[in-house]
């Protein structure tokens, strides 16, 4: 796995879950973040280097430029909260062939965040 990768779905995760808890009409806009934490703005989470702007990035590349099996894993690593095991079996893989596809995503992940960047 690639470590600023793995952080930055991380952060993904968080803004997902996060969203989720958000009303339907609040969303996750900026007036939305500023009511929920009171007006205080806080651009990254715990201290971390991926923007929260970069989870926006994160979610198009993972729903628009991910195979639907690495996007299964992503989803069941990062968004999951069953134990390890159970979430091979979510993917109806093995314990090999998830970490396989997990790093595969990573690849293709950080491989779209320099595409864009340049």
């Amino acid at each position: 796995m690639i470590p600023y990768i793995d952080e930055a779905l991380q952060r993904w995760a968080e803004t997902q879950a996060s969203a989720e808890n958000c009303t339907s009409n609040m969303g996750i806009s900026v007036i939305a973040s500023l009511m929920a934490s009171q007006g205080v703005l806080n651009r990254a989470a715990r201290g971390s280097r991926v923007l929260v702007d970069r989870a926006t990035e994160i979610d198009w590349i993972v729903s628009k430029h991910l195979s639907p099996d690495q996007r299964q894993v992503i989803v069941e690593q990062y968004c999951s909260n069953l134990p390890q095991r159970e979430k091979w079996v979510a993917c109806g893989c093995s314990r090999a062939q998830f970490y396989r596809r997990l790093g595969q995503a990573h690849r293709a992940i950080e491989s779209q965040l320099l595409k864009r960047a340049a």
